[in-house]
């Protein structure tokens, strides 16, 4: 049998997006979701999710996954509009990408948008928060004000 080493989690996938992750987590070992039981990928063992309701409340998992250092992968059209999800990333300095518009409205398409933007996603994991991007298919990353 082969032994394998523990994963590091640099990515979390809010609810939003379960469709997309689950596809994700097959491919690489870095990435977690609201309920994850955990599993290996390339001799690496992710643990089971700390956030294990995925109707556990905004303010809640992003304080957690702030103080685990974790980049936060979500679908919102209008991230803009949200500022109780704001506040609480600017409160806990988190990181988070929103997979926005028409681009993201699929599985399929959400894939598509992070596939095309990982490399730019994946170089935000070395950036202090707190921030949140905006990420489209054509569009790129573009970041949102936090005032």
């Amino acid at each position: 049998m082969t032994r394998s080493r523990p994963a590091n989690v640099r990515f979390y996938f809010d609810a939003d997006v379960l469709g997309l992750v689950k596809v994700v987590v097959q491919l690489r070992n870095d990435c977690t979701y609201p309920g994850d039981p955990g599993g290996t990928v390339h001799k690496r063992t992710r643990p089971p999710c700390v956030i294990t309701e995925v109707a556990t409340p905004d303010e809640e998992w992003i304080a957690e996954v702030a103080r685990r250092d974790w980049l936060i992968v979500t679908r919102d059209a209008n991230i803009q509009a949200h500022r109780a999800e704001i506040t609480a990333v600017r409160e806990n300095r988190a990181r988070m990408v929103a997979l926005s518009g028409k681009d993201a409205t699929t599985t399929w398409a959400q894939l598509e948008v992070l596939m095309i933007q990982w490399r730019r996603v994946e170089d935000l994991t070395q950036q202090a928060g707190p921030f949140i991007y905006s990420a489209t298919r054509t569009g790129g990353l573009r970041r949102v004000d936090l005032d």
